[in-house]
Formats: C-alpha cells, structure tokens, sequence
C-alpha cells in the first residue's frame, strides 16, 4: 500500500503538497484534498525533480 507524503520542511504546516509514489505519481494540495489530485507517469516527475534540482538546490534542513 503506498502512503501519501509530505516535505519534511513543512512540519505541522498545511500548506504544502503531498505526493504518493506508485505505478504513477499522484500530487494533491493539503489543504484542499477534496479537489482531487494530479497523476503524472513516474518518468514525467523524474523530470520535474531532476529540473527543480537543478534550479533550485537543496537548502540545508533546519528540523
């Protein structure tokens, strides 16, 4: 069974995304999951976090 995740930089907070990772990638808003969810293929969000890594480096974790 897959389990919906979050940032671990967004704590407590519900402002964030969550994503679950199986056959496909399914990306839904926290505060609003009663609108549903984006499903991608695995190979399109391989290329989405390998591009966001690029821009945008991973910042330093503060937990």
């Amino acid at each position: 069974m897959s389990t919906w995740r979050k940032s671990s930089y967004s704590a407590n907070e519900a402002e964030c995304v969550e994503v679950l990772l199986a056959g496909t990638v399914g990306v839904r808003d926290t505060k609003a999951r009663h609108l549903g969810e984006l499903t991608v293929s695995r190979a399109a969000w391989t290329a989405l976090v390998s591009e966001i890594s690029v821009v945008q480096p991973a910042r330093e974790h503060r937990g």
